[in-house]
């Protein structure tokens, strides 16, 4: 199994303006559900701890294999979201791993 986390530092000014533009990108994201063969799980989760250093929100996502993550990656679907979250961030960072069984 392959797991993929992304996290995100959006645009706004206020809180309450990063807090809709995290709203809107979870909505798009939850969109997917369904629509991508080999996506098994995905959850967005959006920061309330509020510390200056925090990422406002984290997608945590499984597929099946390295061959289903990257069918994701060019996926209509998933290149329909990338289109409509592209303006809302400010920054993206990234981590891909396979989850090896418990020893």
């Amino acid at each position: 199994m392959i797991k993929h986390i992304v996290m995100w530092t959006l645009r706004g000014d206020t809180p309450a303006e990063r807090r809709r533009h995290a709203a809107l990108l979870a909505d798009s994201f939850h969109s997917l559900r369904g629509r991508v063969p080999g996506l098994l799980h995905l959850e967005v989760g959006i920061d309330s701890s509020g510390v200056d250093y925090a990422c406002d929100v984290v997608l945590y996502s499984e597929f099946a294999s390295q061959a289903d993550l990257d069918a994701y990656a060019s996926h209509p679907e998933h290149l329909r979201v990338k289109r409509e979250i592209g303006d809302l961030r400010t920054a993206r960072h990234q981590v891909d791993y396979e989850a090896k069984e418990p020893r």
